[in-house]
């Protein structure tokens, strides 16, 4: 049996942060929560994440030959999605109203369905063909990245309309 994932294994960082977002998620959904800021840290939890991915995990991975490389493309086109979902939400003006509750529930359903299929395809596909030392050295260049781009408010409404546009 292998041992279990350490904390700096790119696989566990990625399920730790999809975990994260689902927290957020239900607190967008709550009217016991505060929403907007729930909505806040998402939104940089996602841009930064999905270009972390894109930056330091994807391209290490289409290297391996039993990784779907289609699935990693699809991946990418999942993040413009879950943007411009997410953008969709930041430009609501009353947080809880009916519009409010609409647009969130379509960008769970972008996120979710991207994160289930990362789930399964791409990052199963690392347990299985990435060697752990490799896994933990792309967690640490995920971390870092990731880092850099909440530390650049990533998810602001303006950040995330020029990606949008983009």
């Amino acid at each position: 049996m292998p041992d279990k994932a350490t904390a700096t294994d790119v696989v566990e960082l990625i399920l730790d942060d999809h975990r994260r977002m689902e927290d957020l998620f239900r607190q967008m959904r709550s009217v016991e929560a505060e929403r907007a800021d729930a909505l806040r840290k998402f939104a940089g939890l996602l841009v930064a994440h999905a270009l972390a991915e894109e930056a330091e995990v994807y391209p290490a991975l289409r290297r391996y030959r039993d990784i779907d490389n289609d699935e990693v493309e699809h991946g990418v086109e999942e993040h413009e999605e879950g943007n411009e979902a997410l953008l969709a939400l930041l430009e609501v003006d009353e947080v809880g109203s009916d519009d409010w509750d609409e647009k969130l529930e379509k960008l769970v359903e972008a996120v979710a369905h991207h994160t289930d299929e990362e789930e399964r395809t791409i990052l199963n596909g690392a347990r299985e063909n990435v060697a752990m030392e490799r896994r933990e050295e792309l967690g640490a260049a995920f971390t870092k990245e990731r880092a850099r781009h909440l530390d650049a408010d990533c998810g602001s409404i303006d950040n995330v309309r020029r990606l949008v546009k983009d």
